[in-house]
């Protein structure tokens, strides 16, 4: 009893200093209102998420717009993803009763996949068409996700062309695109959605961290420092290579004096011999979103994030205030 209670009061020091991340401008609010006028007129919902956050990248919004309609849950960006905890969330959704496939849009790896498990959640609407005579018509999917999750790449790639407009930053894909394949497949593409108030702090910092939140709405240093935090506790190594620091270096650092070491490091200095702190952040977060970094998750299934956490914050939070310079 005592380890819980000692658990529960270092997490709730820990989420104190989560910054309050809330971003739900109105063409969203649209997205919402189309997502559910167009359910009638596709057969299943493909739900993309991020295969680093697929807890955050969940919106409970798609959920209930979605219903009792089939749906495939494909966790993309699986190769920049850590394979370990990305085998433990698909195993997490089995033991669910919830399939889901592990894929990367932009490489195609494990694309092959998709359109097979789609015919197999369709199976039994598939056969009733082919005893109605209907095998030619084309089975509609729609393409749901939050932002910068990678929808318009997965088009793409399956398309086999850019028949869609992608770019790194959230908000490109403004209003319902259709999208027919050689597959017999038609694609509505939907502009990415998040939901008006993210309830748990650490969900809007962790779409922060993965880009899925503009830039422009939160303190690009202080989750820089977070995330940079993070990953001296989960993957230290990877901050080791990647940024040339050890960890007599940064032992014991506060958050900000961490993203200084980084900056400094990097050759980012302005006059008098200060750091270019904002644009330390900048790189550290471009870096961690392409995958530079190395094959990082941030999230893991409830049982064994639980156990990771409560050994993360007892070694780690005495010794740090978090606290910005």
């Amino acid at each position: 009893m005592e380890n819980i209670n000692e658990q529960e009061q270092l997490e709730q020091e820990y989420l104190t200093q989560t910054p309050n991340i809330q971003w739900f401008p109105g063409h969203m609010a649209k997205t919402r209102r189309v997502m559910k006028e167009s359910l009638k007129l596709v057969d299943i919902v493909v739900e993309l998420r991020d295969a680093r956050i697929p807890k955050s990248s969940r919106n409970p919004e798609i959920e209930k717009i979605v219903g009792d309609k089939p749906r495939l849950v494909v966790f993309n960006k699986a190769d920049i993803a850590d394979p370990a905890v990305t085998k433990e969330w698909q195993e997490y959704y089995k033991s669910h009763g919830v399939r889901t496939l592990a894929l990367d849009c932009r490489s195609g790896k494990g694309l092959k996949e998709l359109v097979p498990a789609v015919r197999q959640e369709l199976h039994d609407l598939l056969e009733k068409r082919k005893a109605r005579g209907m095998e030619s018509r084309p089975i509609r999917m729609m393409i749901v996700g939050v932002p910068n999750v990678g929808k318009s790449s997965l088009i793409n790639r399956l398309a086999g062309g850019k028949r869609v407009k992608v770019e790194d930053r959230p908000g490109v894909t403004r209003g319902k695109q259709w999208v027919r394949l050689e597959s017999g497949i038609e694609l509505l593409d939907m502009p990415g959605v998040l939901w008006p108030k993210f309830d748990d702090r650490q969900v809007g910092e962790r779409l922060a961290y993965t880009g899925a939140i503009k830039d422009d709405v939160y303190d690009l240093e202080w989750v820089a420092m977070r995330f940079l935090d993070l990953l001296r506790q989960r993957y230290p190594q990877l901050l080791q290579q990647r940024f040339k620091v050890t960890e007599q270096e940064y032992e014991g650092l506060e958050p900000f004096d961490l993203l200084e070491l980084v900056g400094k490091k990097r050759g980012m200095m302005l006059p008098g011999g200060v750091v270019n702190t904002e644009r330390a952040a900048v790189t550290v977060l471009d870096e961690f979103r392409s995958g530079k970094i190395g094959r990082i998750s941030l999230e893991r299934p409830h049982a064994a994030q639980e156990k990771e956490l409560f050994h993360l914050l007892s070694r780690h939070l005495p010794q740090q205030r978090f606290q910005r310079h």
